[in-house]
């Protein structure tokens, strides 16, 4: 288990690490700590974390949650019980609009949440498409923003739409493509290699995704993650950022004789064309 990075170490109250805890087959469970606390981004296996707490000596003071399904909510009775055990304060914060369980802090677009133990400050972005009320945690504190986006935006992809239409969808994405091209994208799957493989049919000649593949694929075959990515590098590789692009558009029209050269037709078409992919 490696630290993929310090964000701003040297800004706030004491250095801030955001370290991948792996589960199931391809999730990540995000924790952002310092030396004495954690919090806990869509824990859905308890043991791999509690694992990880003890392991650094960490008390865990809050969870972040994206949205409702169980990889990324299945862990929280038992980190529930766990705190009350240690008599440990814990907050879960989610979504207002999703059942998530023993939720303290039920969350909307504009909302923000305040973890003083850090010095960030999220502001909740909402995000409908991948199910009806996921959300976001935005930072821009510090010199580099930091984005939980769970299954919206994973790089070189993004999540089947569930409960939430093709037009959603793009909408939320179009709010994640607007923010700092600088931003570091926390996702929670492994996707990338799967995802650049639709990505190089649907744009073959792109050659920032060319470069992009090759360095994923090295990464990759040394058993690192290609998580966090950037709004920046995703708006040069990824098909879905890119459906108001020519070469996009051209591609759905191929796959589809009934796509229109819009961003939203061309959104839809490559959508519905990886959901067969």
């Amino acid at each position: 288990m490696s630290v993929i990075k310090p964000i701003n170490s040297s800004i706030g109250v004491t250095p801030v690490d955001i370290t991948p805890i792996k589960a199931f087959s391809d999730n990540y469970i995000w924790a952002i700590t310092n030396k004495q606390v954690a919090t806990l981004v869509d824990p859905g296996d308890a043991s791999v974390c509690i694992e990880f707490l003890e392991k650094n000596q960490l008390i865990l003071s809050s969870i972040l949650i994206t949205h409702h399904h169980s990889d990324h909510t299945g862990g929280i009775n038992k980190l529930v019980e766990y705190c009350q055990q240690k008599q440990w304060s814990l907050t879960v914060y989610g979504p207002a609009n999703e059942n998530i369980p023993l939720c303290d802090v039920k969350l909307t677009e504009n909302d923000t949440v305040v973890l003083d133990e850090f010095n960030i400050n999220f502001r909740i972005i909402d995000l409908p498409g991948h199910t009806a009320g996921h959300i976001a945690y935005f930072a821009n504190d510090h010199l580099t923003p930091i984005l939980f986006c769970g299954d919206t935006l994973f790089s070189g992809g993004c999540g089947r739409l569930f409960e939430g239409s093709p037009e959603q969808m793009l909408n939320s994405l179009t709010k994640l493509a607007n923010l700092p091209e600088h931003t570091q994208v926390y996702c929670t799957h492994e996707y990338t290699q799967a995802n650049l493989a639709f990505a190089l049919t649907v744009e073959p000649k792109n050659q920032a995704l060319v470069d992009y593949n090759k360095k994923v694929n090295e990464l990759r075959s040394k058993g690192h993650a290609t998580i966090p990515s950037t709004i920046q590098l995703e708006k040069q590789i990824n098909p879905f950022l890119r459906c108001n692009k020519q070469t996009i558009q051209a591609s759905a029209q191929q796959f589809s004789a009934d796509a229109k050269a819009t961003s939203q037709d061309t959104f839809t078409t490559i959508r519905r064309w990886k959901d067969q992919f």
